[in-house]
């Protein structure tokens, strides 16, 4: 098995590559982002592990370009950091597993065969309604060849109406849908989200995609193509 280890502490870095020979990987190391992202798209790895806290590019950025990249190597990110919004963050990005230093290296091990058991992640699925495309893994948005800017929230509203267009869906099944339980916002900030996406992904394109359905909710009408 082949293994790419992008870590900028050295002394780390070498006790990795040690031990991971001992145990029948192949190992491979670059000691920046920049580097380990060149050397992940251009080589066949069967899993990736990717410091979070990297000089030149963060881990987060690497983790993100490969997904866009089409690249779909399991990855196991390392850090420093102790924190619930850090995981989240990291997982977002796209990377199939998370330890936080200092670890247990037979830990290490069985999660990074455990990934390569696993296999790559299948490519999601291109969400498309007309001519607006949103893609998942890449975390882009389109409205034909015409990049469209989504913020982290903007984006998980959309997705959600994009995986339920041509239905009318309630503030309440968005708001499960795009936001924490912990932190359940007002209703009324649903309508904020729904006018910002408007603005974006329907005005500047002469575009009626999201409808408001009154008394109900939101309907996005992937046949719709030009403003009433």
């Amino acid at each position: 098995m082949r293994v790419l280890v992008v870590e900028d502490d050295r002394r780390l870095a070498g006790l990795l590559v040690r031990g991971l020979v001992a145990e029948n990987f192949v190992v491979d190391v670059e000691y920046n982002g920049s580097d380990g992202l060149w050397r992940a798209t251009e080589h066949a790895y069967d899993v990736i592990v990717l410091d979070v806290m990297l000089p030149g590019m963060n881990g987060y950025r690497v983790c993100a370009r490969l997904r866009a990249a089409r690249v779909w190597t399991p990855i196991l990110m390392l850090t420093a950091k102790d924190g619930e919004l850090d995981e989240t963050e990291g997982l977002d990005t796209g990377a199939d597993d998370y330890l936080t230093k200092p670890f247990s290296y037979p830990v290490l091990v069985a999660r990074l065969r455990a990934l390569v058991r696993r296999g790559g992640m299948t490519r999601p699925v291109v969400l498309r309604a007309g001519d607006l495309e949103l893609d998942p893994a890449a975390r882009t948005c389109h409205r034909g060849h015409q990049p469209v800017t989504l913020t982290a929230k903007e984006f998980a509203v959309l997705e959600f109406l994009l995986r339920r267009q041509n239905q009318v869906v309630t503030k309440a099944e968005i708001i499960a849908a795009a936001w924490d339980e912990a932190r359940e916002p007002d209703p009324n900030l649903v309508e904020v989200y729904i006018s910002t996406l408007r603005r974006k992904i329907d005005a500047p394109f002469h575009r009626h995609t999201i409808t408001t359905v009154r008394g109900i909710g939101y309907r996005l009408d992937g046949h719709r193509e030009a403003r009433p």
